[in-house]
């Protein structure tokens, strides 16, 4: 699969800002009691989508604030990426709202970004593509993230955990408000994603910033957020991570064995909505 330059400059744009669907502030449901009196940087409201009469989102509402690390766990295709893009503003909902704080700096780590292989691109070349980048601030992330050795190297020859190290560094190139993470620890090692996921409380502290990841082990990422929506399309609990490792919703969908911290995903839970469902990542 190649990535067209209407893609690439797509993703260029959502990298800086995202735009502002609605002026009006709207309640959110799912935020941790300490971040309460905080303004939130994005609120999204009765969300809902079907597709080819398969439900995909199903009244979804939730809020983040600053210095919130949220995640979104649930089974393959019943939703998660669908709904990071609707928050991003990539796809629009056929009911409910998003509202964005104006000007709110989001970066994103897409759960892939394949290359089209024709194409040169070193690791400097591709984040250089990030709107207003300087070279310094370049300098400053291959740094941080360790993988200053890569700047030269081509990005067709990264192993998966160079590669998402790459794109978590061009995603904190425009020093986000909110940091959205995608699968951020596909097709690394379990080492590389024990330390991904030690890294990113430590970004949140540096920046400031809220966190959203997308994941399907939480057990894995328990001891980096702070709260956690299960999605099957709809809500099925939420809250703080060892509260929803424990609640039956969550059992029925992930089951209780485990392996080496990371959970095994058994579907129990019979929806329509999470059958037959390819169109839709995550």
């Amino acid at each position: 699969m190649r990535i067209s330059p209407p893609a690439i400059s797509s993703y260029r744009a959502l990298a800086v800002t995202a735009a502002t669907d609605s002026t009006h502030a709207l309640s959110g449901n799912h935020v941790s009691s300490d971040s309460e009196s905080v303004q939130p940087l994005l609120t999204a409201a009765s969300l809902a989508l079907r597709f080819r009469n398969k439900v995909v989102l199903d009244d979804v509402s939730l809020s983040l604030r600053p210095g919130q690390i949220v995640t979104l766990i649930g089974p393959n295709g019943c939703g998660k990426s669908t709904l990071t893009k609707v928050l991003l503003g990539l796809v629009r909902p056929q009911a409910g709202k998003v509202w964005r704080r104006p000007g709110l700096r989001i970066g994103y780590m897409p759960q892939s970004l394949p290359l089209d292989e024709r194409m040169p691109l070193t690791v400097e070349g591709f984040l250089r593509l990030t709107r207003q980048c300087r070279p310094r601030d370049i300098d400053q992330w291959l740094e941080r993230l360790s993988i200053t050795a890569l700047r030269h190297q081509s990005v067709h020859n990264l192993s998966g955990g160079e590669w998402q190290r790459v794109l978590l560094a061009r995603a904190l190139l425009v020093r986000p408000e909110l940091l959205v993470l995608d699968e951020p620890v596909q097709g690394v090692d379990v080492q590389g994603q024990m330390e991904l996921y030690q890294l990113i409380p430590q970004l949140r502290d540096e920046l400031g910033c809220a966190v959203l990841m997308i994941s399907h082990d939480l057990h894995l990422v328990m001891a980096a957020t702070d709260e956690v929506i299960c999605l099957n399309g709809h809500v099925c609990c939420s809250g703080h991570p060892e509260a929803v490792s424990a609640d039956p919703a969550y059992l029925e969908l992930f089951g209780r064995k485990l392996d080496s911290g990371i959970a095994y995903y058994t579907h129990h839970h019979d929806h329509e909505h999470c059958q037959g469902e390819h169109h839709h990542d995550g």
